[in-house]
């Protein structure tokens, strides 16, 4: 089988972490290179984006993008570690909260907020999982964050569970989001269920299941719907096209000057150099705006993905 780079979608399975996936992905495919864009835990369920050989390099950058997710949360008591998973903080109560107006609490936590990640999460504190030290009897500090809420909105309520959409930036804890509802409410509440819906433009409609991951070979793996080449990946900043020479010049690592199509670029931005052919060549920064105004830019590759031809 020859040599892919690209994506694979997979909808992860409850039960599997996402380590889990890509070691799955690894020995069905026989592609030692593949990672993820952003770790599920395993009670959750969806979209899990695979980075498949030199799209490995591009993970950073996949891994900064808006994500969707659904949902359901239990009201009536919180849990250690925010979600289905932890034991229970306090009495459970029965809580039924079918009539309760949500959309001023739900404002509350919209919008760029400060938001601390749970003690059971994978932040690290002087280098150590804060899981780590929860497990041990510790409990860490676990320092607030800025994260970005798009939308968070209650579709529907069932007695004292509420189902939720979320759409937020990378690095946001949908688990915080429910146990902050619930001590805004006073009654408690924890992450009952998880699905990701959306990792930027790719959707878990168009992704392969875990469990046919699991059967498929390595062709079927790398197949449409679920497979994106990485020559076509829809990445979220701008491409500019660039020539033979200033090609063999980025692929040395090179600056080169090229007059983009558009004149909205600033210094410090990150764009996509594409060659004659619209192959992906590298990632790379603006250096420098020589002339504003749809002049010439100084750009500076960060990430080379196609191998040097001298």
């Amino acid at each position: 089988m020859r040599q892919s780079h690209g994506l694979v979608l997979v909808d992860k399975a409850a039960g599997l972490t996402s380590h889990d996936v890509v070691a799955i992905a690894r020995r069905r495919t026989g592609i030692k290179k593949i990672g993820h864009t952003g770790t599920l835990d395993p009670l959750a369920t969806g979209l899990l984006v695979l980075c498949i050989g030199k799209a490995t390099r591009l993970q950073s950058y996949l891994m900064n993008t808006e994500k969707v997710y659904e949902g359901t949360i239990q009201f009536g008591w919180a849990t250690d570690s925010y979600d289905a998973a932890g034991t229970a903080v306090g009495e459970p109560i029965e809580a039924s909260i079918e009539g309760r107006h949500f959309t001023e609490m739900l404002a509350g936590l919209t919008g760029e907020i400060e938001q601390i990640p749970p003690r059971f999460s994978a932040k690290k504190i002087a280098g150590v999982r804060a899981y780590e030290l929860a497990r041990r009897g510790e409990t860490p500090e676990m320092k607030p964050k800025k994260v970005t809420v798009s939308e968070f909105v209650i579709t529907s309520i069932s007695g004292s569970v509420a189902t939720f959409r979320v759409r937020c930036s990378a690095g946001t804890y949908v688990r915080s989001l429910a146990h902050d509802l619930g001590s805004m409410t006073g009654l408690g509440a924890h992450l009952q269920s998880l699905r990701r819906v959306s990792t930027g433009s790719y959707n878990v409609s168009d992704a392969i299941t875990s469990d046919a991951l699991g059967k498929g070979t390595g062709e079927e793996i790398l197949a449409l719907p679920h497979y994106r080449d990485i020559d076509g990946l829809d990445l979220a900043f701008e491409s500019v096209l660039v020539d033979r020479a200033q090609e063999a010049r980025m692929l040395r690592g090179e600056t080169v000057i090229v007059k983009p199509e558009s004149d909205s670029l600033t210094t410090n931005d990150l764009v996509a150099i594409r060659g004659m052919g619209d192959e992906l060549i590298a990632i790379a920064t603006v250096a420098q705006v020589i002339r504003a105004g749809g002049g010439p830019v100084a750009l500076q590759p960060k990430v080379v993905l196609k191998d040097s031809e001298t």
